[in-house]
């Protein structure tokens, strides 16, 4: 038999939301000395959690399954019942009996009959104690499906000046591969664009040096190496990536019984700010960048089972792409390398050049800081450039040139509405530098002039110290109604009317809202603070700023309408060219 996905439980260095892994009803608690459940008469133990439950319509999707039993190590006399959750119909019992364990023992119940329903819904847990003294070790999924063969796969984490966190994440990688089986056919390289690593050589961990181009170029060498050694798979991961080893193991028998040659798997992400809400669990392109059932609150049995059931149905969507926090995929179905974005955009890029059927796993989940945090006039320039090459680039995702102007206003007039004029100007700059043509990418492939561009004209818009931030509110007009949303709308809040600076609003607004326009709206001085709120800056509304940043944005997207045609197809010509690996072999080498 081969175990498809392990039953989990918390760990303190990753996530303590234990409503992710486990609920109990009664009386009933959790060791973390020793990873166990322990309940006493009455308690129900459920396992139908984001992290347990078994995405059954997924792994049938792609292939994956013969037989299908669970197993479950465990001590007492206790009544365990499996059921099959259908989308939009009654659940189905698969499985319910009585057993009784004197001593720690393992029980297996036959699912196979699951094959009534087809591959629908999902597989959920339940354990009822009728005694005192009933502990949960754990279980397990398993199936007596093999591979035709065992894939080669290949990790590759790109990084650059992350020295401890990389250290720690290859550390946690050597020693899960050399404890476990899967790892006889795993190996990961640490791509370090920053020649600063200090991490020897293992058996299941290699460092390489490379030339400084950023996550793309970074990607790029890993896919070099994994392809001349031979390797099957790929797996794209961040250097400071936190989740649980079963991530790996999971994705691995994913690929493994897969009978399906584009199959690929991108792990979902959450923020460390909550680790119970969802950020991303796939990602659909479309303009814009539209992340899949971001919010979702993933202690809450209904909306993970939910958001199971409506994925399991977005495997082809158009413009679907996974984020490379963790994206891994069949070398043999690579027709375009990475473009070279430098950062940002580049895996939503690769998803779309290449035909993967991607899949999510409940589970494979990295925890990440907060991207809102993160935003700056940089990330916001290498950003637009990102999504307007997407819709140039390729025919299936053209949409014309005033709709991809459109896609530069929509960026350009987040900005200004929000007084991040740094931001909007870096926009102007990322907008300018597009019309450039495919040739401004090569000469600019490691991007250090234009980051040192970026952070010249980035004066104010940066996290400061609370004690240099002017923090001040004032409510002078009615805030968030529906009329002076209106207004703000119609005049860019605020610009456009008379002397606002003496009657608009003053605001300080938490994180979670920073990236929002709404929060703004009836305010001429927006104060943002960071999760902890001991970092902040505020920036103030200036008309004479707003119309000359508006002129430029008017002379250039007029060039553009008239270039956009040719300016597309020389895009298309040099596509194929730089997203080769001869182009990566050459660029990512010293010079």
């Amino acid at each position: 038999m081969n175990t498809l996905q392990h039953i989990i439980f918390p760990e303190p260095a990753i996530c303590t939301e234990h409503h992710l892994y486990y609920k109990i009803d009664g009386a009933g608690g959790f060791s973390s000395s020793d990873q166990s459940i322990r309940m006493s008469t009455g308690a129900l133990l459920k396992l139908g959690t984001y992290f347990n439950l078994f995405s059954i319509a997924k792994w049938g999707q792609a292939g994956a399954l013969g037989s299908l039993s669970f197993s479950l190590d465990a001590i007492g006399t206790f009544e365990l019942k499996i059921i099959q959750a259908l989308p939009d119909k009654s659940w189905d019992t698969l499985f319910c009996d009585v057993i009784t364990f004197t001593e720690k023992s393992r029980f297996d119940a036959d699912l196979s009959h699951f094959s009534t329903h087809g591959n629908q819904g999902v597989i959920a847990v339940e354990i009822r104690s009728l005694g005192d003294n009933t502990v949960i070790f754990g279980g397990q999924f398993q199936t007596d499906k093999q591979p035709e063969t065992w894939p080669k796969l290949a990790i590759s984490i790109t990084t650059f000046k992350r020295e401890q966190e990389v250290e720690t994440t290859a550390e946690r990688l050597s020693k899960f591969l050399d404890a476990h089986p899967i790892g006889q056919h795993i190996q990961a390289y640490v791509v370090d664009n920053g020649k600063s690593v200090e991490i020897a050589n293992s058996e299941h961990v290699s460092v390489i040096e490379n030339r400084n181009l950023g996550g793309a170029g970074g990607f790029a060498r890993g896919l070099i190496e994994a392809d001349n050694e031979g390797f099957s798979h790929v797996l794209f991961m961040d250097d400071d990536a936190s989740f649980h080893m079963e991530n790996i193991y999971r994705t691995y028998m994913f690929l493994a019984l897969s009978t399906n040659p584009k199959a690929a798997v991108a792990g979902a992400m959450i923020n460390n700010t909550h680790k119970w809400r969802m950020w991303e669990n796939g990602a659909i392109f479309n303009r814009t960048c539209r992340p899949q059932f971001i919010g979702t609150d993933l202690r809450e049995q209904k909306a993970v089972m939910r958001a199971e059931f409506e994925s399991a149905s977005r495997i082809h969507a158009k413009g679907y792409y996974g984020g490379w926090w963790f994206f891994a995929f069949p070398v043999s179905q690579v027709q375009h390398y990475p473009f070279p974005f430098f950062v940002r955009g580049d895996d939503v890029n690769f998803s779309l050049a290449n035909d993967f059927d991607i899949y999510t796993i409940n589970g494979v989940v990295s925890f990440q800081d907060d991207f809102t945090e993160k935003e700056s006039p940089l990330t916001l320039y290498l950003d637009l450039r990102g999504h307007l090459l997407h819709h140039m680039l390729f025919e299936h995702m053209d949409i014309g040139a005033f709709k991809t102007l459109g896609i530069v206003w929509h960026f350009f007039r987040r900005s200004l509405e929000r007084f991040h004029y740094e931001t909007a100007e870096a926009q102007l700059l990322s907008f300018a530098d597009v019309m450039r043509g495919p040739a401004f990418f090569d000469e600019n492939i490691d991007m250090a002039q234009r980051r040192q561009d970026v952070k010249a004209l980035t004066k104010n818009e940066y996290w400061k110290p609370m004690t240099e931030v002017e923090v001040s509110e004032r409510r002078l007009i009615p805030s968030h109604n529906h009329v002076t949303n209106t207004v703000m709308e119609w005049t860019l809040n605020g610009h456009l009317m008379l002397f606002s600076s003496y009657w608009m609003n003053h605001y300080v607004i938490p994180i979670h809202h920073r990236g929002m326009v709404w929060p703004a709206w009836g305010a001429t001085q927006l104060t943002f603070v960071n999760a902890n709120r001991d970092m902040g800056y505020t920036v103030k509304q200036s008309k004479k700023r707003f119309f000359g940043l508006f002129r430029r944005y008017l002379g250039l997207a007029i060039k553009f309408l008239f270039q956009y045609r040719k300016l597309r197809d020389a895009y298309r010509e040099a596509y194929p060219r730089m997203t080769s690996k001869a182009y990566w072999m050459e660029a990512t080498h010293d010079k």
